[in-house]
């Protein structure tokens, strides 16, 4: 088995997976419509300091208003390069001027990609370098390569290792977390059939699965085609765009704001928080077949 990643500074970003040849991610702007339009410019963005959106996009930290975006700006950032190894990328950013103007913590955020064979895992690892305790979200987007022409037969469906009949699938108000569950869609108590109406609401945001994976399969013959490992995350999103041949598969330590949230980022209802000196670490592993 021949293995080849490629990744950017820019965002710490995975932009190139392949196995024998064989491109298993999903390629950002160079991957178009018939039309010629992206279908999304991303690959394997990292989620920091928010989840997802904030509300009215800001956040109050210290009293103070801060303009956010949509799943942190850490994205557009670019990395220092720390190792780089046929089978091992890292990256790393610390807070500067620029960061404090936008989130008033020092940090710094390490971005690790680690292969063995058809395993890829993903490892972000946050020190808080401050002398107070430090407020965050992470999370990831990842966005892995479907065949189209099995997308446009609407063929493929996720599988979770374990019967979920306790899942809880949270109702996004313009990308805010809503007060009521969404209509909960598992199939079988495991499955999720994937069609142009799966993401009518936006992200599928799901909590409270007892699975540490979950796996896309095809009708045809239930083979599985990759599993994503998200042990230790409490959230699982998943979204794409009717018929896209990409599907992102995304492990969160937290969410966006709730609707009728207080906008004070400490009172997010998962925010993570991290003592001055201290480190973060989680990762997750993609493998393909």
């Amino acid at each position: 088995m021949h293995t080849q990643i490629l990744t950017s500074k820019y965002g710490a970003e995975l932009i190139s997976f392949k196995i024998n040849g064989e491109e298993k991610i999903h390629q950002g702007e160079d991957c178009v419509d018939e039309n010629g339009k992206v279908y999304w410019k991303k690959h394997w963005p990292v989620l920091f300091p928010t989840v997802g959106k904030c509300k009215k996009n800001q956040t109050i930290i210290n009293g103070k208003t801060y303009e956010t975006q949509i799943d942190g700006f850490i994205r557009d950032m670019e990395f220092e390069p720390v190792t780089k190894l046929d089978n091992f990328h890292s990256y790393i950013y610390k807070s500067n001027k620029k960061t404090i103007e936008k989130y008033p913590y020092e940090f710094s955020l390490t971005v690790t990609y680690r292969l063995d064979e058809n395993k890829l895992t993903t490892i972000y690892k946050v020190i808080n370098e401050g002398d107070t305790d430090m407020p965050f979200g992470i999370g990831s987007k990842p966005a892995l390569k479907l065949d189209k022409n099995e997308a446009d037969k609407e063929n493929y469906y996720l599988e979770f290792e374990e019967e979920e009949k306790k899942i809880h699938f949270l109702y996004l108000v313009d990308g805010l977390i809503g007060t009521e569950y969404a209509k909960n869609i598992i199939v079988n108590d495991k499955q999720i059939l994937l069609n142009e109406h799966t993401f009518d609401n936006d992200a599928l945001i799901v909590k409270g699965f007892k699975s540490n994976k979950i796996t896309l399969k095809n009708k045809k013959d239930g083979k599985p085609i990759f599993t994503v490992d998200y042990t230790g995350f409490p959230y699982l999103a998943i979204w794409s765009k009717a018929k896209s041949p990409f599907i992102c598969i995304e492990p969160w330590m937290t969410t966006p704001d709730n609707a009728n949230g207080s906008g004070v980022f400490r009172q997010k209802n998962d925010i993570l928080l991290l003592p001055p000196k201290k480190e973060f670490e989680c990762k997750y592993t993609v493998e393909f077949f």
